[in-house]
């Protein structure tokens, strides 16, 4: 459904994406991740026709981006990170406008149209101007120009971003109601996001895709590490402490709440809680954190010491 091949930006030495290269079913729902500046809106503006590459293509149901663009632009609902609202309209009547944009039938407007209200849950406000909307109600709306036109393929860049949490669960709710009608594209660097609705995730860094798999097998990239929270009474440089333990991967935190990874078998466990109790500095809290997709990310795109 969505052929991305080799697709390289570049702002002149700045490489914002260097031949990215992935593939997409029909019903897949994916998880674009990534950290901030990492490329992923550009891809996505250039899958969308938005924005040219500087070599490498993009296909959409065997379309090609900029050789077919129309063709590509009636197979797309495309959310961008500021939801492409015109706030001076009507809800219906923007909808309208932008099924009639779209190249929608005149006689499937009206039906298509309140088909995307119905599923956006927008009902209560469909007649009301989209300037007075509270921001949920507007991402709402931009979620809706975007489904209007029953495309096969649905982009969503940062759709949470700015929403409180009431928001951002009624948001994520809708775009789980939407799997297996649309092929989605999740952009996003909120990883609950990912994990809460996504089947598959595709990781990107740099400019350069590190990871794509399954969100079960990206989790297991991090088996046989084992993690432990510890939370201490007094101050300690836990770094120094484990420098020299065997089995001890990495140490991060300050003061008195550490996270302490390692690798082996129970002895290193046995080791580190030892060496917290001979270090007097009060162990209030020794527990097993289950590693997952957060630990994976941090260490494929920060590194083993996660960010600073």
């Amino acid at each position: 459904m969505v052929e991305v091949k080799d697709l390289c930006k570049n702002y002149g030495p700045v490489h914002a994406i260097d031949h990215v290269t992935f593939s997409l079913k029909k019903g897949d729902v994916v998880g674009f991740l990534g950290p901030n500046g990492a490329g992923k809106s550009t891809t996505m503006k250039i899958i969308t026709g938005f924005m040219a590459p500087t070599s490498g293509e993009a296909r959409v149901a065997g379309f090609d981006v900029f050789e077919s663009p129309l063709e590509v632009k009636k197979r797309i609902g495309y959310l961008p990170e500021v939801p492409p609202v015109y706030t001076d309209m009507y809800v219906r009547d923007y909808l309208t406008y932008v099924a009639q944009l779209k190249r929608v039938e005149s006689s499937h407007v009206s039906a298509w149209v309140d088909s995307a209200i119905e599923k956006t849950h927008l009902e209560s406000v469909a007649n009301r101007l989209i300037g007075v909307l509270s921001k949920g109600f507007r991402q709402r709306v931009g979620i809706a120009q975007a489904l209007v036109s029953r495309p096969d393929v649905l982009i969503l860049d940062e759709p949470t971003v700015g929403l409180d949490p009431k928001q951002v669960s009624e948001i994520r709710d809708l775009i789980k109601q939407l799997k297996g009608e649309h092929t989605i594209i999740l952009s996003t660097h909120i990883l609950s996001e990912v994990q809460a609705v996504c089947d598959q995730a595709i990781i990107i860094n740099k400019g350069r895709i590190v990871a794509e798999d399954t969100i079960d097998n990206l989790e297991q990239l991090e088996k046989g590490t084992s993690a432990l929270k510890v939370r201490l009474r007094k101050s300690c440089d836990l770094k120094s402490l484990f420098s020299s333990v065997k089995g001890v991967q990495s140490v991060q935190g300050q003061e008195t709440q550490w996270e302490i990874k390692y690798s082996g078998e129970d002895v290193v466990h046995d080791e580190i809680l030892a060496q917290l109790v001979q270090s007097r500095a009060g162990v209030i809290e020794f527990l097993p954190k289950r590693m997952d997709l957060e630990d994976v990310f941090l260490k494929l795109t920060y590194g083993q010491e996660g960010p600073a």
